[in-house]
């Protein structure tokens, strides 16, 4: 469950080294964030060359999360870390980066997030 002030890692190489969650679209009132929601966050380090620089704020889909995510067919699947991917805007869902690293899950592929599944080397 990813809430506001949460610190999330970059799966991409947007630029983004730390980011931290500012806002979670769907509701005034939603407090928590699962994989495949779109956030808000804030830039708190970038690297200088990036794409994304320091302070930006940035739209962020998550694409994993420590807590356990319960599948339709009975199974669960818990990632090590927080990570979320930076996209240009939630009506595209393109991301701004080129490579995704890491594992992503497959739940990303039904919500619509296409490149970013075709980009990853591990999909779960």
């Amino acid at each position: 469950m990813i809430q506001r002030r949460t610190a999330l890692v970059a799966a991409d190489n947007s630029g983004v080294q730390e980011m931290t969650v500012t806002h979670i679209y769907g509701s005034s009132k939603r407090k928590f964030a699962r994989i495949g929601d779109i956030v808000q966050c804030v830039v708190r380090k970038a690297i200088p060359t990036g794409t994304v620089k320091d302070d930006e704020l940035v739209k962020v889909v998550i694409v994993r999360t420590h807590k356990e995510l319960h599948r339709k067919d009975g199974s669960y699947i818990r990632f090590d870390d927080n990570a979320g991917v930076v996209i240009d805007n939630p009506d595209d869902k393109n991301p701004r980066g080129t490579r995704i690293f890491g594992p992503i899950a497959r739940e990303l592929r039904d919500l619509g997030f296409h490149k970013i599944v075709s980009m990853a080397a591990e999909v779960y």
